[in-house]
């Protein structure tokens, strides 16, 4: 009985672990983290940081409790057998993500009979569909030739692509290579398009839905502080030198993500159809990863999704 209660106190002291990467909506927690905030919140967290690709490796092989991505991302993190719970979105891109055209390049139409390297089955293949369905495109009418995000720069300089998809510091990176290209479509055309979150294995929710309270009390304190003309500039300090870059080259990559407080949070976390609720955006992309056969039957976001915790 001893050794249970032992082994049950030490389980218990454990540190929630969340795996983080290089987007700002959720390089945004280092501020917390370096504030000291989950201590004073009353929880253990830690944070681990990864290639954006590796923090669902992690995810998925049990590594961590929970992990930042996009809320497609969580789809299909979870069809491929590491379940996950929706809690918390963090912020919705609002042009950090881009289609990105060469020089000679200047509307989505321009792109007929061309090829666009991206990420198949990734948020700007379906930001790119979205698009070209406003100008009577299909993507039948382009060819997508499958790039890691990572490389997009590269590929577009080499000049055998009309266009790239990418996020930034990515997109940025392409058009610092290519003199000339610009964005032709960005997230900021369709808000809701791309929700970011946290999204927490359902094991870790159940045994540590108090931890996890708190961890999303400490968001809103987060939004706040990024928010405030009068702290922003520390946070953005804080911030840009987790990636490695100086606070002014940082600041217009967190214009172009729009963070979220608890509120608003709450209000995306609202079942309805379509991009302004995360219900309606995560059936869209849903829809889209069956159809693109990402995975074969669609997800039940009854589970995928928990606004309980944000409501509280």
């Amino acid at each position: 009985m001893v050794a249970t209660l032992f082994i049950s106190s030490v389980a218990q002291a454990a540190p929630l672990k969340i795996g983080y990467s290089d987007w700002p909506g959720w390089v945004a927690w280092q501020v917390a983290i370096e504030k000291g905030w989950f201590k004073e919140a009353g929880v253990d967290v830690k944070f681990d940081w990864f290639d954006y690709s590796a923090s669902m490796d992690a995810f998925a092989a049990g590594k961590i409790d929970a992990v930042t991505v996009t809320n497609g991302d969580a789809l299909v993190t979870a069809a491929g057998g590491a379940k996950n719970v929706m809690i918390i979105v963090t912020d919705y891109s609002n042009g950090n993500d881009m289609i990105v055209g060469k020089p000679g390049i200047k509307t989505l139409k321009d792109l007929k009979g061309k090829k666009i390297g991206l990420e198949l089955g990734l948020v700007e293949h379906l930001l790119l569909l979205n698009g070209l369905e406003k100008v009577g495109l299909k993507e039948t009418d382009v060819t997508i030739v499958n790039t890691p995000t990572n490389n997009t720069p590269q590929a577009l300089a080499s000049g055998d692509l009309a266009a790239i998809g990418a996020w930034q510091p990515n997109s940025g990176e392409a058009m610092k290579r290519v003199p000339g290209a610009k964005p032709i479509y960005t997230s900021a055309d369709e808000p809701g398009l791309i929700y970011d979150v946290l999204t927490v294995s359902p094991s870790s929710l159940s045994s540590r839905r108090a931890d996890w309270e708190k961890v999303v009390k400490v968001w809103g304190k987060v939004v706040t502080y990024i928010n405030d003309p009068k702290t922003q500039p520390d946070a953005v300090k804080i911030m840009s030198a987790r990636v490695g870059l100086k606070p002014e080259a940082y600041l217009p990559f967190l214009k172009g993500t729009r963070l979220l407080t608890l509120d608003e949070g709450k209000a995306v976390m609202v079942k309805a159809d379509g991009f302004k609720s995360l219900y309606g955006s995560s059936k869209i992309v849903d829809d889209f990863n069956v159809k693109s056969g990402i995975y074969k039957k669609p997800q039940d976001l009854n589970r995928a999704i928990d606004p309980t915790l944000v409501n509280k």
